[in-house]
């Protein structure tokens, strides 16, 4: 077995190289960054380690500020999501926040297929509500893989709907504050980032966006000979072109 102080070790080890390298490249970098986080965007991602927000975006820490849990849920039971919604919004004065989900979540395999993993499962519940909601279209879809990265989008939506209605945004928009939420998936298999066409700033009712959402992702799903266009689509990419999509 290896040795695990030994493992632990050389992530210190690594930590020191970093450090020592990114002082040699940019001088001063750790001294702005003690002064003050002004991040203009909010991220509320899955915890599946092969989504780093800042590395995805191309921004640098202090850029973004970030929540992450399984499955990027949020529910108006989780104090946690919610306070950082909220020190996201009222402290730090964020414009955007982005409801990130990820193709090939396990988390939302386990809510489609209703496999148990435990105490998660009570968490992933919530997953399975939005699937029980939209189980017609999802029946309908060619094949598992098809369904699964639709459930990823309407877990998307579902959450953008719950961020919006948290009272911490009914309190900001009331008062003036500019807050846009956008929900984007993100592509493991190509590393690219996709909007789902979502956005919510608290002018215009948002039933109409949901609707009009849900009804471009039982399209994209149903009509796998179509190009779908949005920001970042996965289009002409090998794993598309396994699933039949576009």
């Amino acid at each position: 077995m290896p040795d695990k102080s030994q493992t632990l070790d050389d992530l210190f080890a690594h930590n020191r190289a970093w450090s020592a390298q990114m002082e040699r490249d940019r001088p001063g970098f750790f001294t702005s960054l003690v002064k003050q986080q002004t991040p203009r965007y909010m991220w509320i991602g899955c915890s599946d380690s092969r989504v780093p927000a800042n590395q995805i975006t191309g921004l640098e820490p202090g850029e973004v500020f970030v929540h992450r849990n399984v499955a990027n849920i949020v529910v108006h039971s989780d104090l946690n999501a919610l306070s950082a919604i909220q020190f996201a919004v009222e402290h730090l004065k964020v414009e955007h926040i982005m409801v990130v989900g990820h193709y090939g979540c396990a988390g939302v395999k386990a809510a489609l297929s209703g496999a148990r993993i435990g105490l998660a499962d009570n968490w992933i519940r919530h997953i399975q509500d939005v699937r029980d909601r939209h189980h017609v279209m999802l029946d309908s879809l060619p094949d598992e893989e098809a369904r699964v990265d639709a459930l990823c989008e309407l877990n998307v939506a579902e959450q953008v709907v719950n961020v919006a209605v948290s009272t911490v945004m009914v309190d900001a928009w009331a008062r003036g504050q500019k807050v846009t939420i956008h929900g984007w998936t993100f592509g493991v298999h190509d590393g690219l980032l996709q909007d789902l066409g979502l956005s919510v700033d608290g002018t215009q009712p948002m039933d109409a966006a949901y609707k009009a959402t849900v009804q471009r992702i039982r399209h994209k799903w149903s009509k796998p000979g179509e190009l779908v266009r949005s920001v970042g689509a996965r289009s002409a990419q090998p794993k598309a072109e396994s699933s039949g999509q576009s």
